[in-house]
């Protein structure tokens, strides 16, 4: 399964931009996508998850209230909502998807899938 993610931006504090994480295959609809973030000169970290049927989500506590995952598997995507962002959201914003629900405990060197990053900008 190949993942692309989309819809990284500039946009000043407080903006909102809504990411794509869209998949090749149809199988995309059994497994559980996750999204995570590098910052620069930070290691990659978790952000949000979903499980294959929309009925789990996890957030990482720095954007509860703020992010919202969603899926729709008739179109092979998942999207995450941005909403209030801040200078410290800056990063870049990578998809991955894999057969197991981790929640928020996601094994970065095992997971099945990852797609290239997005550049997210957030000025102040």
């Amino acid at each position: 399964v190949q993942l692309q993610a989309s819809g990284g931006g500039l946009v000043q504090a407080g903006g909102s931009l809504r990411l794509s994480c869209a998949a090749s295959e149809r199988t995309f609809s059994n497994l559980a996508v996750g999204w995570f973030r590098q910052a620069p000169g930070k290691e990659r970290e978790f952000v949000a998850a979903i499980s294959w049927n929309g009925g789990l989500t996890y957030y990482v506590d720095s954007v509860k209230g703020r992010f919202t995952i969603s899926r729709d598997n008739a179109k092979n995507t998942v999207n995450l909502q941005m909403n209030s962002l801040k200078p410290e959201d800056t990063a870049v914003y990578y998809c991955a998807a894999d057969r197991y629900w981790y929640g928020s405990r996601w094994p970065e060197d095992r997971v099945d899938y990852w797609g290239k990053g997005t550049l997210v900008t957030v000025s102040s």
